[in-house]
């Protein structure tokens, strides 16, 4: 009798040979099986997954990301789903609580109660157009993630929790595909679980650099596919009046001066998001016009 596949770890990967190793070694005794979705990677990341047992599929890479991370729900055989980065660690308590849960064994907890995540809960309604609910069966589990940046872990500065769909039951949970930070869709309840989800998103600038360049340029995109009207009135704003509020936002208000040196640059590199998509995409239509 074949083992039943209780859980498929999935992740899109491209060109992450320096992270999947760790992000693989803290779940493969948790996983039945490892889905990897692969764009096109030139250094070894295919090599290491293959390493730990995982099926790589090898695919075109692509600008929206969640296309390939979609993809891998799709090849999945798992009754549960644990979507995961490339950067991101499961620590040995998550890891528990996941099994837990896909034995039937979790104890629910309500931190929906609780302020921060009550307000992350309202943020993510506001951003993506979607409201989670409690309502019975549970189908999804949010995980709130600790962010390191710059040498330390984000608690401030807009970040904490940060909590991300990581956990579902397949077929009750899907990627739209629209947006650059969209959360996974659930047909049913969620909830969400104690221990948190390490992500290791930016340990260096350069690499930080690397993210933000890639998703001001999808931010641009979005906006082209708006056709934003280039304007006066949309230059101050993006170049002015979004910047400063949203650097006034993370630092003061969300205390992004108690994580130090990083909440500070955190902050100042996110301030700078919606110049650098605007720019982005005042560029695309100049080129539009002359081509």
């Amino acid at each position: 009798m074949k083992k039943e596949i209780l859980l498929s770890v999935c992740i899109a990967t491209h060109n992450e040979a320096a992270n999947i190793g760790a992000c693989l070694e803290a779940v493969k005794d948790i996983a039945d099986e490892i889905v990897i979705v692969d764009g096109n990677s030139t250094d070894k990341t295919a090599e290491i997954a293959k390493s730990f047992g995982a099926r790589v599929l090898e695919v075109p890479n692509q600008k929206m990301f969640h296309i390939n991370k979609q993809k891998s729900f799709e090849a999945a055989k798992g009754k549960w789903i644990l979507y995961l980065d490339a950067d991101e660690i499961v620590t040995e308590e998550l890891a528990r609580e996941i099994v837990e849960v896909i034995q039937g064994q979790h104890v629910e907890v309500n931190l929906l109660n609780e302020r921060l995540f009550l307000s992350h809960m309202r943020n993510i309604a506001r951003r993506d157009g979607v409201t989670y609910t409690q309502k019975q069966p549970i189908r999804g589990y949010f995980i709130a993630r600790k962010n390191y940046f710059l040498g330390s872990y984000l608690m401030h500065s807009g970040v904490y929790p940060d909590g991300v769909i990581r956990l579902f039951e397949r077929g009750f949970g899907y990627l739209p595909c629209k947006t650059v930070h969209e959360q996974v869709v659930i047909d049913g309840g969620v909830s969400w679980l104690r221990e948190p989800l390490i992500h290791m998103s930016d340990p260096t600038f350069k690499r930080y650099v690397e993210r933000a360049n890639r998703y001001t340029t999808l931010t641009a995109i979005e906006l082209q596919k708006r056709n934003l009207l280039i304007s006066w009135r949309t230059s101050i704003d993006y170049l002015i009046v979004k910047p400063v509020s949203i650097f006034s936002l993370l630092f003061f208000r969300h205390k992004g001066f108690m994580d130090g040196f990083a909440g500070l640059v955190w902050s100042l590199m996110s301030a700078l998001h919606a110049p650098m998509s605007f720019i982005k995409y005042k560029e695309m239509v100049n080129l539009k016009e002359h081509t």
